[in-house]
């Protein structure tokens, strides 16, 4: 094995090696989800070094200086403020979800819809590339897998499917749920997806065979949200029942319920580390729980109505949310502060997202409309 070159990863932090294999270019990627702008470099380097054989002596200073640019993108504030780029109007019947895909620049987005079509699009010129159409009912959840090579849609119809974005065509519908599937996520590898049901269960797939792996089985209400932690070794779980319950994405074994809304959740989400998440909830409130704890760490209270999405950005040091109340606010994720009122819709928003770099976002509205903020 021989070392080609090594890149930086800033969201979430790590670096990438780049090397030769049996005559093959092959990489992989150390992750330094626990960096913060404290971590002593040289100590955290010597350790990476000794269970590392492709960094050598000779790279050590190079990669001292890679660690260090990544503290200095951790340690800069939170300052950006965010103004309408575009307004895209989408679909003719109402607009149920919006996503990014994951790849950095050239940004396309998926829309779904009442209409039980879904709709891929560019960021940059509104253009439409596909439309996909197979659901026999309204598709309410999709997402993008890491490699923005297949999309993914739930559908009123308890089905799943994943769709080739090159080809334009279906590849799998995912059979298993006894009611309608309004969650779903990829992990990181993007080899599993996670699909969460009115039935109260979530189920884990095999993305390559369609299999059914795991059943996650122990709300007591219909599940709203679901997604695996950056690691892959935990999965989050949003319900009706108020609650959200944390699971080992391994085994599906539950490992903890975290409590305190006083109404349905409806939203929950990891930070890139899996050290925080993030839950959204009918009671117009979100919060933020130390997922090593289980405690409740932050509020974010000021919304007017329900809170129907929260996703943190890239860097993890803020946290999106959308509301019933026409709005979308920008909060700091360790103070539960809010920094910024996304306002212009004229309906309630009930989808929001980061692009990888976390300097776009976009914002889904019942008025039929996606706003692209710079």
């Amino acid at each position: 094995m021989a070392l080609r070159r090594l890149l930086l990863r800033y969201f979430p932090p790590g670096i990438i090696l780049e090397y030769v294999e049996g005559g093959e270019s092959k990489t992989r990627s150390i992750d330094l989800l626990d960096l913060t702008p404290e971590t002593d470099v040289t100590a955290l380097v010597e350790e990476i070094q000794e269970r590392e054989p492709l960094i050598t002596a000779s790279c050590v200073e190079h990669i001292i200086h890679l660690v260090q640019r990544l503290q200095e993108k951790l340690g800069e504030k939170q300052n950006h403020k965010f103004s309408l780029f575009k307004v895209l109007r989408t679909h003719i019947l109402p607009l149920t979800n919006v996503a990014f895909n994951k790849s950095g620049s050239r940004d396309k987005i998926a829309t779904g819809s009442f209409d039980k079509t879904c709709k891929v699009w560019s960021t940059e010129t509104g253009k439409c590339y596909h439309t996909f159409r197979g659901h026999s009912a309204e598709i309410v959840c999709l997402s993008f897998n890491p490699q923005s090579t297949l999309l993914a849609t739930g559908s009123m119809d308890t089905t799943a499917k994943l769709w080739d974005l090159e080809k334009g065509e279906e590849v799998a519908t995912l059979n298993g749920h006894s009611a309608e599937i309004i969650a779903l996520s990829f992990n990181t590898t993007g080899d599993r997806i996670i699909t969460g049901s009115f039935d109260h269960t979530v189920a884990v797939w095999d993305v390559g065979t369609g299999r059914l792996l795991h059943t996650l089985i122990g709300h007591r209400g219909e599940i709203s949200s679901a997604q695996f932690s950056w690691d892959c070794s935990l999965i989050v779980t949003g319900s009706m029942d108020k609650t959200c319950m944390l699971w080992n994405a391994v085994t599906g074994t539950h490992i903890a319920t975290l409590a305190g809304h006083s109404k349905e959740v409806l939203d929950v989400c990891f930070d890139y580390a899996g050290q925080r998440i993030a839950t959204a909830s009918a009671d117009g409130s979100a919060r933020v729980y130390n997922a090593g704890t289980k405690q409740c760490i932050a509020k974010l209270e000021g919304h007017e109505d329900e809170i129907s999405k929260v996703c943190f950005n890239p860097k993890g040091n803020c946290i999106l949310t959308a509301s019933s109340d026409k709005t979308a606010r920008l909060w700091d994720a360790a103070t539960g502060h809010c920094l910024q009122i996304l306002e212009g819709h004229a309906d309630e928003i009930f989808s929001c997202a980061f692009n990888y770099k976390g300097d776009t976002i976009i914002t889904g509205s019942k008025d039929n409309s996606c706003r692209i903020w710079h």
